[in-house]
């Protein structure tokens, strides 16, 4: 929806005068900073002065007499960009909250569509088109940036902003929500625990140095971050500076930063359409490359369940992006903005920090972290990044997938739960829905182990240690790689051709060579369910 919010501007861009810019007829009087009148003239307009710093007729805002005040009871002025996104744009003003969902906004189901049809050309021609599409789309956002940049430290009340950004307030470390919304960030900025890195990881070569890419990525991402924080701080400050404002007053967290502060920083440009235009096709490559990746999770992950669908990649493709497209079509409506921050908030949070943590267990002590470091060696070999000895590292990421990042989550988890607070101006039934999407990702994981366990033959001794153990054909595809694992796990089986049994009805059951360019899967349960049974 995201992507979709940004094809819309996108197109509204294409015209002299960016429609943000200034207040129009789907604006507020608080839109207009010229309705900031004392107490004299609030009621010289024949408005009610009230004790809450408003200027009202029946009831309506129509300015402020007291900012102090009125800011006390969440009444401020606001800048155009942001009523256009909201009123215009999503429609908010016509919903009061998540159970008034008003009209369907037809334009943004178009752009949504947009946005997916995007995705879905991209992804159908498999994983190496989609390579090939990010080698432009995720190297011009650097390009924009760094134009912007330029640009914000040349304006007025620039150094404000970078200041508030680079001076650390010590007290947000008592702060839960900082804390979870921190780990949140890193988790999804790297789609840890998301399954796009395992998921994309699983159609690399088998000597692929990983540490390196782990490396590259890891600092890139934390880098680009902190690169993009002076980008958006210098046009805070100059906002700030412009509206008479706190910086930390024009403008919230979370698509506000994209979709109010940029859009009205670049209508203070030379040549704003340009900018504009270029903004928004950087925040499209931004928002597909992320959509790239969680689709590409699923689609791999479907077809590693149901092995045949390979054989209908396109249409495999095409059948999940109308799902998801179908999915996110109640974000078109006028309260839709009302159920995207509910999603927002419990569908990628402490569930995220839950699956990292059972990761972290399920790799470090039941598959077995020696194992798991050997593993790592046989496939980058004793040195990573070309001339780094592994056993200098291996140690230090022994010690942080078996303490340190359980602890640390734990820590997170724990600290966020007790001093959880509820989203603002939700009513009680919407935290339901938002903690039952949070328990339905968790449930799936301990429900799934529950049902194995009951399902599984034999004691439960015997069944815990059946379900812990790998299966005899987990490991590399090819046999020139398997052969380099029997060097620490006896017995490891290194032919799968080899591996035959005659099943109860007198058929050879063999399990399947490698299928082609699959990340070295192989498929053939029905072989596997008989040398279990047996």
């Amino acid at each position: 929806m995201i992507i979709g919010w940004a094809f819309y501007y996108l197109f509204a861009s294409f015209t002299d005068d960016l429609p943000w810019a200034e207040c129009g007829n789907w604006s507020t009087p608080l839109c207009d900073r010229s309705n900031n009148f004392t107490f004299a003239e609030c009621q010289g307009k024949g408005y009610e002065a009230l004790d809450d710093g408003s200027c009202r007729l029946d009831g309506k805002i129509m300015g402020i007499h007291n900012e102090t005040v009125a800011k006390d009871n969440k009444i401020k002025f606001v800048l155009p960009s942001e009523e256009y996104f909201f009123r215009e744009v999503l429609g908010t003003g016509n919903s009061k909250d998540l159970g008034d969902y008003g009209d369907v906004h037809w334009e943004l189901i178009l752009c949504l569509l947009l946005a997916w049809v995007f995705v879905c050309l991209t992804l159908s021609n498999g994983i190496k088109s989609s390579g090939k599409v990010v080698y432009v789309t995720a190297t011009f956002p650097y390009l924009v940036l760094v134009i912007l940049l330029v640009r914000g430290v040349l304006l007025d009340g620039y150094y404000s902003g970078i200041k508030f950004y680079i001076e650390p307030d010590l007290d947000k470390l008592s702060d839960a929500g900082v804390w979870k919304d921190a780990a949140v960030q890193i988790f999804f900025s790297l789609s840890a625990s998301w399954g796009g890195l395992i998921a994309l990881a699983s159609y690399n070569k088998f000597h692929n140095d990983v540490f390196r890419d782990a490396m590259i990525v890891s600092f890139g991402n934390c880098l680009t971050s902190l690169f993009a924080g002076f980008v958006i701080f210098s046009y805070l400050g100059f906002l700030a500076e412009e509206q008479g404002q706190k910086i930390e007053d024009v403008a919230a967290s979370g698509p506000g930063l994209a979709f109010i502060v940029y859009p009205m920083a670049v209508t203070k440009l030379p040549v704003e359409t340009l900018w504009s235009i270029l903004f928004f096709v950087m925040l499209i490559t931004l928002g597909v490359d992320s959509e790239f990746v969680l689709t590409e999770t699923v689609v791999t992950s479907v077809m590693d369940m149901f092995p045949n669908t390979r054989k209908y990649k396109t249409f495999t493709v095409i059948l999940v992006c109308l799902v998801f497209f179908i999915l996110g079509i109640p974000y078109c409506f006028d309260g839709g903005f009302y159920l995207f921050t509910l999603v927002d908030e419990y569908s990628g949070g402490w569930n995220v920090l839950v699956i990292s943590l059972c990761e972290c267990i399920a790799v470090g002590y039941v598959y077995g972290i020696k194992r798991f470091l050997r593993d790592i060696e046989t496939m980058i070999g004793t040195r990573v990044c070309g001339f780094m000895p592994w056993s200098m590292w291996k140690y230090w990421w022994m010690a942080c997938w078996c303490g340190l990042t359980p602890v640390g989550v734990s820590f997170i988890l724990v600290f966020s739960w007790v001093d959880y607070t509820r989203l603002d101006d939700f009513p009680r039934w919407a935290d339901a829905i938002g903690w039952g999407m949070t328990l339905v990702v968790v449930a799936a994981i301990f429900c799934t182990m529950i049902y194995k366990l009951i399902v599984t033959p034999g004691t439960f001794k015997e069944r815990l240690h059946k379900l812990t153990t790998p299966r005899p054909e987990w490991g590399p595809a090819l046999p020139k790689h398997r052969q380099l694992v029997t060097a620490y796990v006896p017995g490891f089986i290194v032919n799968l051709k080899d591996f035959e049994q005659r099943g109860p009805d007198g058929i050879d059951i063999q399990m399947d060579s490698p299928i082609p360019n699959n990340g070295g899967r192989y498929y053939d349960n029905k072989a596997m369910d008989y040398y279990e049974a047996k």
